[in-house]
């Protein structure tokens, strides 16, 4: 028996789009997600630099530990037509040390393979992600933190209803905090 059997199969409900699958990480992403997290493009906008595989991995556990604590998380992005890995979108609660403090909001996030920028896929997925959020939350709002000179993902913010709330520093670095009211609309 593998270990990902023991996770229960409700635990992270699947998503589909018209092009991707939200689900649930599994053991065998971390070759995918590692890969992602190893692109020098992919944290251009992150702050960080790319993560070893171990660093990886604990992300990946991170992900899947929201789920069974909170009832939230993230799910990965796999591309229906093909399988392929694309990413990941969700909620977290990180008890990031930030002023204003964000800690008991959930925070929206989202990644994607700089290969696959630009054709819709992290729009469709913030989309399923913030229903589902809506649907099944009890919270009033969630928020979510991006790179000022990331303007592709602000764009996506704000169509998505986040309004900028703050310009505080994480980690040394400049952020745009945003917020967005359950009760906005999700059609993006």
């Amino acid at each position: 028996m593998h270990a990902s059997e023991f996770i229960p199969p409700t635990l992270v409900p699947e998503l589909p789009t018209e092009r991707l699958l939200l689900r649930a990480f599994r053991p065998e992403d971390l070759p995918k997600f590692t890969a992602l997290h190893q692109q020098p493009e992919f944290y251009r906008h992150l702050g960080g630099k790319p993560l070893s595989e171990e660093d990886t991995w604990r992300r990946l556990l991170t992900q899947i530990g929201h789920w069974a604590l909170l009832g939230y998380g993230y799910w990965a992005l796999e591309e229906r037509a093909t399988g392929r890995f694309c990413g990941a979108v969700g909620l977290a609660e990180y008890h990031r040390d930030l002023t204003p403090s964000i800690d008991g909001i959930p925070e929206a996030g989202w990644v994607l393979d700089p290969r696959l920028h630009g054709k819709g896929y992290a729009a469709e997925a913030v989309r399923a992600a913030l229903a589902w959020a809506d649907a099944n939350l009890s919270v009033q709002r969630t928020v979510c933190i991006i790179a000022p000179q990331n303007e592709p993902s602000l764009w996506l913010a704000a169509r998505f209803g986040y309004r900028e709330i703050a310009r505080p520093t994480y980690h040394n670095e400049p952020i745009v905090l945003l917020e967005r009211q359950i009760s906005e609309a999700v059609n993006g």
